[in-house]
């Protein structure tokens, strides 16, 4: 059985997302004084949420394909010989092999995640524009 291998190329995005994650939050208190930097913090915050959502689950399936494989390994040797060939065990390896969309989805997920945080900003704009005019409206002349 050969180890489960974690594949960098999806856990350093993952991770650096991460960390972006917790740090937008730790400085939120400062980012936070205007109307207009809420809604790009808000916006920022969907987007590193929407990208480690897709990078995560993607790390996730291609660990479980991985040990999934491993199980058709009966004498642990890291070669699939004889009786280890079977059609589930093909598929198993089929699962792993061949899926460039896992692979890539550190950079074909920056456009769902961007496309859903430019709709919160925009939303978020609308709103404190909206807000501004029904408050500026309220005021007597």
């Amino acid at each position: 059985m050969s180890p489960i291998n974690i594949p960098y190329h999806l856990f350093l995005p993952f991770a650096l997302g991460f960390g972006l994650l917790i740090i937008a939050f730790l400085k939120r208190k400062k980012i936070l004084k205007k109307s207009y930097k809420k809604c790009f913090w808000l916006s920022f915050i969907v987007f590193l949420v929407v990208y480690l959502f897709f990078v995560g689950s993607s790390l996730f399936d291609d660990i479980y394909y991985q040990w999934d494989l491993n199980r058709y390994d009966l004498d642990q040797d890291g070669i699939f010989s004889g009786n280890e060939l079977t059609p589930d065990q093909d598929k198993a390896m089929f699962r792993l092999t061949n899926d460039v969309g896992r692979n890539f989805s550190f950079i074909t997920s920056l456009t769902p995640a961007f496309i859903v945080s430019s709709i919160f900003l925009a939303l978020g704009a609308l709103r404190v524009k909206f807000k501004k005019k029904v408050y500026n409206s309220d005021l007597p002349n």
